[in-house]
C-alpha cells in the first residue's frame, strides 16, 4: 500500500465497568468501529486511506474518540450516526467536522 492520505485511528479500548476512567467500549466504540469498516468497504477506500482500531486515545470520559492524522483531529463522542458525516466531509472533502470536534481541554 502507498502512503495514506489519512490514517484514521478508532479507539475500542475496554475497561472493567466502574473504572475511575471509563472507555470508550462502554460508550458504544464497537458500533463506530463497525460504521467504519462498513463505509470504507461501500466506498472503497482501502487503497488510498488507512483505517486502524487502537487502543486508548486519553480522553476516555468523552468518547467514542476518534483521531485523524496528518490532520490532527480528534473528534469525541463519535456516534454511528457520525461516522458517514466524518467520511464524506473530512476523509474525501478535506473538511473537519467542527461540531464534533473535541473540546479544547480535551485535545
Amino acid at each position: 500500500m502507498p502512503k495514506p492520505k489519512k490514517h484514521i485511528l478508532v479507539c475500542v479500548q475496554g475497561r472493567p465497568p466502574g473504572h475511575p476512567r471509563g472507555s470508550c467500549q462502554e460508550k458504544g466504540c464497537n458500533t463506530v468501529w463497525q460504521a467504519f469498516q462498513q463505509e470504507f468497504q461501500q466506498r472503497n477506500l482501502w487503497n488510498e486511506f488507512l483505517l486502524t482500531n487502537t487502543g486508548c486515545l486519553g480522553p476516555c470520559q468523552a468518547g467514542p474518540s476518534v483521531l485523524v492524522y496528518p490532520d490532527n483531529v480528534m473528534y469525541s463522542g463519535v456516534t454511528t450516526a457520525d461516522v458517514t458525516t466524518i467520511v464524506e466531509e473530512h476523509i474525501l472533502l478535506d473538511q473537519p467536522v467542527e461540531r464534533l470536534k473535541a473540546p479544547e481541554g480535551i485535545w
